[in-house]
């Protein structure tokens, strides 16, 4: 579990406006709320919170202009649908030793059994309780040799310890599925003529 260090700005202003010129000094207007305090309005430095974001889960020390630190989660990431930029960020407030409930990735290793089967992630990512300083930032799975029909539940998939599913243990997180037979020439034809009837 990594954690990143950025230094926050308090900001007071919103809406539309004050959200643009903030991005144009490069910097992230982003809210901090939990533990039910009221929502903390900050601005974080745009490049560095780009690259925090790049690990799932990651844990986040807010040094709010120099007075206090802060622990946070990413919650919500609102980026430009077109340039991919940072728009907006949602943190959520942890404490040390306190426990969460996030989705980590799920990765697969190993090669299906031969016939040109589909591995379908039914779960991109897989729901979990962890304590915020510990948070795995992925598990891994293996698919060695399955076959059409196999499938992959929550229960089966080992966890770090102090992890425990936040998922029914028997949801299906990966199942394997059996490869399309190709249309032969004779049949592709005939649906071409049907077609054209």
């Amino acid at each position: 579990m990594s954690e990143v260090k950025l230094a926050a700005e308090s900001r007071n202003e919103f809406g539309k406006g004050a959200a643009r010129r903030i991005r144009r000094e490069n910097k992230v207007p982003v809210v901090l709320y939990g533990h039910g305090t009221e929502p903390v309005h900050l601005t974080l430095p745009g490049h560095e919170l780009l690259l925090a974001l790049r690990t799932p889960n990651v844990l986040i020390s807010l040094d709010i202009d120099g007075k206090t630190n802060e622990l946070a989660i990413p919650k919500s990431v609102q980026r430009d649908p077109l340039k991919g930029f940072l728009e907006h960020v949602d943190l959520l407030l942890v404490k040390r030793g306190e426990k969460v409930t996030v989705e980590i990735p799920v990765h697969t290793e190993g090669e299906l059994a031969p016939g040109g089967n589909l591995l379908e992630h039914v779960l991109a990512a897989l729901p979990v309780e962890a304590e915020a300083t510990h948070i795995p930032e992925a598990v891994t799975v293996s698919v060695e040799g399955l076959e059409a029909g196999a499938s992959i539940h929550a229960k089966d998939i080992a966890l770090p310890n102090g992890v425990s599913l936040a998922v029914d243990a028997d949801a299906v997180v990966i199942q394997v599925l059996q490869a399309q037979a190709e249309e032969t020439e004779g049949e592709t034809a005939e649906g071409a003529e049907t077609a054209e009837a």
